[in-house]
């Protein structure tokens, strides 16, 4: 993969420069906050190599990748001139989103970037409790003591890790919010809470603790990004340095106090005891709904509404029961894509089925999802029954998960508790997702598409790009108007992605060979032919824009691939009528591929054209 062009690639499609708030990057995706979604081309984006899936979760643009997504927006970065600033205040003028999607755009910036940091600590927290409990290790040594605040300490300051996340999310002083958050938690503070009767200015302060808590501080966060915003407008640009910040403090840290503290905490506690509750009393329910809907809650971005519940219930009940049912919707999706591989008679299907059912497995779904489960259907279906089935077996035994890791076999020690039971249990979940997916997948088949050589596709005489090739003459495959390619409505043509050359408006139905030489490829659908010319010139006749949605229908194909061919030769016949009619424009480029080969093309300079006349020279 060339991440330098994919980048330069990605970031003309989603817009330009100019189209770009923010951009972020997590394990797979690019994340796109575009001032205008629609300026984004979707179609050109998926089928670009190297990207697997172009999605819309939650207002943000997201461009799937896979394990080099970290290099691409590296890459990516680098080529813009203005770098994103996930500080800076959102630009003036961009598209309302509606509450719920601003919503989960907010948790998921919020809390993916921490993700590490928390998943780190917690596979700490899994290894001591795996050595303490093979008696490696006692749980009085220092060693351990060490251990155990490397891993809790992430959890346990989660409010100031929360708060600088927050606060860049929000375009507030990250170290503001930093500043915030530490007030609440300094051990003064927390020794006046415990001995209780305490106020502030004759007002009752509520006892509440602040340690390994979620809600209180993002909505003090939330709050205090517009504090700070009020202050800074009305202060004199000399004393902003010391006014906003002083002014945003000590309103802020009195008010949550007083009653963001309180109603924060509440509102925490009321979540973790209905979660708490739900699984008590229909525990088997419940899991079998999550764990069958996990992957179409990824899909749609709902999932980021789960992480505070879950972060929120491991910080306050000291285990949570959705991660485990992640853990199962994961290992399906690689199963499913596994019953892909084990039934394909394609290499390459066969090949990415594996490689990226592997990655499922590991925590990792979307290239599984989105390049194999969904493009097949069926097995993305096998995906969500294994999920639900897994979620059953996952709430009859109550299956808990200790603390927040990546969601595949990796962190299985997150299921590492006081009983070891519980573990077991979580990875024969894990067993019951994968083969389920994997067996149903087999069964149920699915539609893959194995094009004949004999019909379809020959081989490309090839010729080494370094190779020096003489000026040729391309004639004309059919009569009509000439048209610069930038007419032709569609990026990838139009801005000379594939190649250069003319495009033309027919006015009959047939197109003829434009060289010399061998038919390398007819489409399927029939709407494009690719030709060798005898000199070497690569070509493609793509006959009208979007036309392979018709099937083949209106086309009828005259020559297969490896034939030889001449100038003037019949390639093919189409109902030019008809296919207007259905609403296709038959814009016809007539590109070539190679371009690296050659420098330029040159126009004859007619603007009508009948076939077989020259149309323009490719210049050597």
């Amino acid at each position: 993969m060339d991440k330098q062009q994919l980048s330069k690639d990605i970031l003309k499609l989603v817009g330009g420069e100019e189209n770009i708030d923010q951009v972020t990057h997590c394990m797979t995706r690019l994340r796109f906050n575009l001032n205008d979604n629609n300026l984004a081309d979707r179609t050109t984006l998926k089928n670009t190599p190297g990207v697997m899936g172009v999605t819309e979760n939650g207002g943000q643009f997201q461009v799937i990748i896979g394990s080099e997504v970290s290099e691409v927006y590296k890459a990516l970065v680098n080529n813009m001139s203005m770098k994103p600033n996930a500080e800076s205040a959102p630009k003036g003028g961009k598209k309302q989103r509606n509450p719920i999607s601003a919503l989960f755009d907010f948790i998921s910036g919020m809390f993916t970037p921490i993700l590490p940091a928390i998943a780190g600590a917690g596979m700490i927290k899994g290894i001591v409790s795996i050595l303490v409990a093979l008696g490696w290790m006692t749980n009085t040594s220092s060693t351990y003591i060490i251990l155990s605040a490397v891993g809790d300490g992430a959890f346990y300051f989660l409010p100031i890790i929360l708060a600088i996340s927050a606060a860049k999310k929000m375009g507030s002083n990250v170290y503001v919010g930093a500043a915030l958050a530490a007030g609440l938690m300094h051990p003064t503070i927390t020794a006046l809470l415990q001995e209780g009767n305490t106020s502030f200015a004759g007002i009752t302060v509520i006892a509440t603790s602040y340690a390994s808590s979620v809600i209180p501080i993002v909505i003090a966060i939330w709050i205090a990004a517009y504090v700070e915003r009020a202050i800074d407008r009305i202060t004199h640009s000399s004393l902003k340095l010391i006014v906003v910040p002083t002014v945003t403090l000590l309103i802020m840290v009195p008010l949550t106090l007083i009653a963001i503290g309180p109603l924060g905490g509440v509102i925490g506690n009321g979540l973790s005891g209905g979660i708490r509750w739900l699984f008590d009393n229909a525990s088997i329910l419940a899991s079998i709904l999550i764990g069958g809907t996990m992957s179409v809650l990824i899909i749609t971005g709902m999932h980021y509404a789960l992480l505070p519940l879950a972060v929120g219930s491991i910080a306050t009940l000291g285990y949570d029961f959705i991660v485990p049912l992640m853990f199962a919707a994961n290992m399906a999706q690689g199963g499913a894509a596994f019953g892909v591989g084990f039934k394909s008679k394609n290499t390459q299907t066969k090949s990415l089925s594996y490689s990226t059912g592997l990655t499922a497995l590991m925590g990792i779904t979307e290239p599984a999802m989105y390049g194999i489960n969904m493009k097949f259907k069926k097995p993305f279906i096998a995906a969500l029954i294994g999920g639900a089935v897994a979620g059953a077996f996952l709430g009859t035994f109550s299956v808990k998960a200790y603390f927040i890791s990546t969601v595949g076999l990796p962190g299985a020690a997150s299921y590492v508790g006081p009983d070891i039971s519980n573990l077991l249990f979580a990875l024969i979940a894990a067993l019951i997702a994968f083969v389920v997916a994997s067996v149903i997948t087999y069964f149920l088949g699915f539609q893959e598409e194995v094009p004949a050589p004999s019909a379809t596709s020959a081989t490309i005489p090839v010729v080494a790009e370094d190779t020096k090739l003489q000026d040729e003459q391309i004639f004309s495959p059919m009569s009509g108007e000439v048209k610069p390619l930038s007419l032709v409505p569609d990026p990838a043509f139009s801005e000379e992605m594939m190649g250069k050359g003319f495009a033309i408006q027919p006015s009959e139905g047939r197109a003829v060979s434009p060289v010399n030489g061998t038919v390398f490829s007819v489409s399927k659908s029939g709407h494009a032919i690719g030709l060798v010319s005898d000199l070497g010139a690569e070509m493609l006749i793509h006959i009208g824009i979007d036309t392979v949605k018709l099937k083949g229908q209106f086309f009828s194909p005259k020559i297969q691939a490896g034939a030889k061919v001449s100038v003037g030769d019949l390639l093919m016949e189409f109902d030019r009528e008809e296919i207007e009619k259905a609403g296709y424009n038959m814009i016809t480029p007539v590109i070539i591929t190679n371009m690296v080969q050659y420098t330029d093309v040159q126009s004859a300079g007619s603007t009508t054209i009948n076939e077989k006349e020259l149309m323009y020279t490719v210049k050597a």
